[in-house]
């Protein structure tokens, strides 16, 4: 199943009549990439000790450079109907960033707008004395009250305390944040004494999960700042062509000050931290400018912080896609050249980050992300191989993008589906090549995802479950079940089911009616199945002899 195509970084797929011309190559309010796709390609490839010299040579706009988009642009970043990449520009997928009002052909968030800087310190880390600090106003129903009540004891007792990352990230955005996180300068003990209902986790560093009613969890964090700062001598000549595993952080477990810990974040708009009682956004790193602009960017040189963390590259494009937010120029580059060092990452975390690439309620976007920058050549090359590969109308390339649609349909009215279902969906077409011809089903499906195992840590319980739903996938899509309706496993077979029907373009009444069956409902809700009756015992079956 191994295939050797080129990625579509190096070779763009021939454009048909029907692919709309993308956003990014229009000629109004931007410059062609044409030219600039080339260098970037040759870029991509450079040999480590003459990048210095090639940096020069290649695309030199950055976001603030780049003219606004005109209002009527479409989404940027959104795949077209047909999606293809235009041959690895390395900023093909960038947003302007020129007007902070405007992004991506909309309008900032209203409560950006609303942000009042002011006049002490500066918003960029290096660039000041201090921090810069804006004056911002959350509802007090947006921000959770538990999270309100443990701020506001840590900071009664004499500590600093604040409200940190994707939380203050998504109110500025005008989003529902997911959770919100604290950060303080008290110690896991001191933080233990202050909250009776808490308990202390973790071994390579501690936190302390603070318990509320109804399950709710306030995770609260003491101020970290980066391993890697009292080595940044060697870290700089890493940078310059040493091997990226030198750069990976294995330990992270340092106690530092409210400055350290922002600086030690991965993207400046995740190092934002808010001031309930001041009613300020406090910014080390220029967050709040690339709030504004809607743009993702890195703390630090984006490829030496990708090369400390590979992992880095897979959390940009999650919210880029996630949150509708462009990549800016120079990070673009860093992810496309340090792709390959994905493959020193801990597998575990690529695998549950890949989830969580699905999980979000934009998994096509973030998946031709994936595919665009060369990233799921790295990952899934079984997946970016068909996808590159695929050049009809009604093709498998083109019915993974459709299966991808239905994970979002699904999400936004349902929330996240199960991660059993979310692989099955992804890899479902490769799965499909794999058994064409096979005798038995379950052995080719277990075949092709013994690499994928060993490639990104895919959970056994997962590829299990893989194996059992491909193998009876062509029964459940004509309406037969048998006695698999019976298991636990159906419910989640009969969604990719339905899922594999859209996907073709069918009508799927077959699969609505096993799915509204008595025998499926009863095990979708959890209704046991009647039992088989158990044999007599002999030794207490009312005085009978053998028979």
């Amino acid at each position: 199943m191994g295939r050797s195509t080129p990625s579509p970084l190096n070779q763009p797929p021939p454009r048909t009549g029907d692919d709309p011309e993308p956003s990014v190559s229009s000629s109004e309010g931007r410059a062609a990439p044409d030219a600039r796709a080339s260098r970037a390609r040759r870029r991509v490839h450079a040999d480590p000790a003459t990048r210095d010299r090639a940096d020069e040579d290649a695309i030199g706009y950055t976001v603030s450079d780049m003219p606004p988009a005109p209002s009527a642009a479409p989404n940027v970043g959104a795949p077209p109907p047909h999606p293809r990449p235009r041959g690895g520009s390395a900023h093909a997928r960038v947003d302007s960033g020129a007007s902070p009002a405007r992004s991506r052909g909309g309008s900032a968030p209203e409560t950006v707008d609303r942000v009042a800087p002011r006049a002490e310190g500066s918003h960029g880390a290096g660039h000041g004395p201090g921090p810069g600090r804006y004056d911002v106003v959350f509802e007090d129903a947006r921000v959770d009250p538990d999270v309100q009540k443990v701020l506001r004891r840590l900071m009664r007792s004499g500590h600093e305390a604040y409200l940190v990352g994707g939380g203050v990230r998504d109110l500025l955005l005008d989003r529902r944040p997911k959770d919100f996180d604290v950060a303080t300068s008290a110690r896991p003990e001191e933080v233990r004494e202050l909250f009776r209902n808490s308990r202390i986790i973790g071994r390579r560093f501690r936190l302390v999960h603070v318990l509320f009613q109804g399950g709710k969890v306030i995770e609260v964090a003491t101020f970290r700042k980066s391993p890697k700062e009292e080595t940044d001598e060697a870290t700089t000549s890493g940078a310059n062509g040493a091997n990226g595993a030198e750069l990976l952080i294995r330990s992270d477990n340092v106690f530092g000050d409210a400055s350290e810990d922002a600086l030690r974040r991965d993207f400046t708009i995740n190092a934002l931290f808010y001031d309930i009682e001041k009613k300020q956004v406090i910014d080390w790193t220029g967050g709040m400018e690339d709030v504004r602009r809607r743009v993702v960017h890195t703390i630090g040189d984006p490829e030496t912080r990708f090369r400390e963390d590979p992992v880095r590259i897979l959390r940009a494009l999650k919210f880029a896609g996630r949150l509708d937010l462009g990549i800016t120029p120079d990070v673009y580059d860093a992810i496309v050249y340090c792709r390959e060092s994905l493959a020193l990452a801990a597998r575990p975390r690529l695998s549950e980050e890949i989830l969580r690439l699905l999980r979000g309620g934009q998994a096509r976007r973030t998946i031709y992300l994936a595919w665009e920058t060369g990233v799921l050549e790295v990952l899934l090359p079984e997946l970016a191989g068909l996808l590159y590969d695929d050049g009809a109308e009604e093709g498998p390339g083109h019915r993974v993008w459709r299966l991808l649609d239905y994970i979002d349909k699904r999400t936004a009215e349902d929330g996240p589906m199960d991660d059993t279902v979310l692989w099955t969906l992804l890899l479902l077409e490769p799965m499909k090549e794999a058994c064409e011809g096979a005798a038995d089903r379950a052995s080719a499906v277990a075949d092709f995802l013994e690499p994928l195992i060993e490639r990104i840590a895919i959970s056994r319980r997962y590829a299990d479950g893989m194996r059992r739903i491909v193998s009876v996938l062509p029964r459940l899509v004509s309406g037969r079940a048998g006695r698999f309706a019976r298991t636990e496993m159906f419910h989640l077979a009969i969604e990719v089911a339905a899922a594999e029907l859209r996907s073709r373009g069918e009508p799927s009444e077959a699969v609505d009616r096993l799915r509204s069956a008595p025998t499926a409902r009863g095990a979708h809700e959890g209704v046991p199945t009647p039992a088989p009756r158990p044999r007599r015992d002999r030794q207490f079956d009312g005085g009978r002899g053998r028979r």
